[in-house]
């Protein structure tokens, strides 16, 4: 099996079924184009189509911080249509819980349709098959017993007007006493059983899933013994992978089943929470995830890959003018900067600066306040490292055409040409560091417009 399915920082997936066609889209923050919808027929093989959010005035990402943004998408398809609710956080523009609809995965999406008054996070729709709809999603605890629980609430939806309608319930209070954080709640029905999949603990170290049923939609919901059904909290923090959650259900078209989810390749890797996939079984009515070892394992790492990222990967913090990609040629506008993900914990990725003005050159970016920049000058190449909005000169050199940075196991070294300027220590680029949810992104930097050319990223 190929795991991750998604390599890099692709958090929170969600996926859908739709005859012998998945689809699926993943949480992107503060990054435009954001929301990337994926197609596979086998769920381990991801061909991306587009964005849902790819026009600047669909939502209003220009002032949100960093790590704020789309929150914890869910797709789901009714009637011909193309359902993707996600949560907007942070920012002075319009926030909160919205919806968009396509008849095409590809899109075009719709603007958002805003779910005024809906309260907390990660959203997700249910379309039961007596017609009726559901919108699903987690917020603080109305009346807490300890601190930090959350509460999975639910309304109905209704698809035509893309409104909720009808009363409130309350779902789920969290699997045990202390559960912390509810995410990613989603809601299926098989056979007579509605169940609630929804992860706990955070998004971290002590993320976990958990399940509860009920023979109503609207509950009471039961919570399954066992829970939580998966997790690697009790594994160590040396495991190689971690931070296992945020599961999504999908039934194949032979009636088996499997789980999208995240997880991590180490306790604070530079890649972020990625795409993972694991089997799913029934017994006693209740599933199983990757039943006979419990655990989330490594695929076979990928075959070395050496290209230009295609247009539909680059993305930049924010709304804006995107990066123009022409062969290995990638232009800026007044785009500060343009990045793809790093995909491997070891690449290099490179490029000349065709034209520009000083400091025009290369990022490693976590956030605003954290990340490396290399960059050529009159008088040159400069490296600097940016931690915490401090930023320190770690090297300075002569003139240089072609700048790379290659990453080893979490270390970074900065090239100039055939010189090696710097090399550090990536710790402070985790987002257990820096703060926030985003891995790392790896691009082109320029305080005005600027031509790249030779770009590749090898894996």
């Amino acid at each position: 099996m190929s795991n991750p399915i998604l390599s890099g920082c692709y958090p929170d997936p969600s996926v859908v079924r739709v005859g012998g066609d998945y689809y699926l889209v993943t949480s992107t923050f503060e990054y435009f184009p954001g929301l990337p919808v994926f197609h596979s027929t086998d769920l381990e093989h991801w061909t991306q189509l587009g964005h849902a959010v790819d026009r600047a005035d669909q939502l209003d990402l220009s002032t949100v911080p960093s790590s704020g943004g789309l929150f914890a998408p869910t797709i789901r398809h009714h009637n011909g249509v193309f359902f993707i609710t996600c949560t907007l956080v942070g920012g002075d523009g319009k926030r909160g819980h919205f919806v968009l609809t396509a008849t095409d995965a590809a899109g075009p999406w719709s603007d958002p349709a805003w779910l005024d008054g809906a309260e907390g996070i990660d959203p997700s729709l249910f379309f039961d098959d007596d017609g009726r709809a559901w919108f699903a999603a987690t917020r603080p605890a109305h009346d807490p017993q300890w601190h930090d629980q959350t509460e999975v609430w639910l309304r109905e939806f209704d698809p035509a007007t893309r409104t909720l309608t009808g009363d409130e319930h309350v779902l789920w209070n969290g699997a045990l006493i202390g559960a912390v954080w509810a995410e990613g709640p989603h809601l299926y029905k098989r056979g007579d059983w509605y169940y609630l999949i929804a992860s706990e603990g955070g998004t971290e170290a002590n993320h976990a899933v958990s399940v509860a049923r009920s023979r109503t939609v609207t509950g009471p919901y039961e919570g399954n013994p066992a829970n939580p059904v998966l997790t690697h909290r009790t594994l160590g923090h040396g495991h190689p992978v971690t931070n296992v959650g945020h599961a999504d259900l999908v039934e194949t078209p032979d009636g088996g089943w499997a789980a999208v989810l995240l997880a991590s390749r180490g306790l604070d890797s530079p890649l972020g929470r990625e795409s993972f996939l694991v089997p799913v079984v029934w017994q006693d009515d209740w599933p199983v995830f990757a039943p006979g070892i419990g655990q989330v394992v490594l695929g076979e790492p990928a075959a070395p890959v050496r290209s230009m990222p295609g247009p539909l990967q680059w993305t930049r913090p924010r709304t804006g003018d995107l990066a123009t990609v022409d062969g290995d040629s990638v232009t800026l506008a007044d785009t500060a900067f343009a990045g793809v993900r790093q995909r491997h914990p070891r690449f290099a990725f490179g490029a000349r600066v065709q034209s520009g003005p000083d400091a025009s050159g290369l990022m490693i970016r976590q956030s605003d306040d954290a990340h490396v920049r290399l960059a050529t000058t009159t008088a040159g190449v400069t490296a600097t490292r940016t931690e915490h909005g401090r930023t320190d000169v770690l090297a300075t050199a002569g003139p240089a055409d072609r700048l790379e940075i290659r990453g080893r196991d979490g270390r970074y070294e900065l090239w100039a040409d055939d010189r090696l300027l710097a090399a550090l220590d990536g710790g402070f680029l985790g987002s257990a560091e820096a703060g926030g949810f985003v891995g790392v992104w790896l691009g082109l930097v320029a305080d005005a417009g600027a031509t790249f050319t030779e770009v590749f990223y090898a894996g």
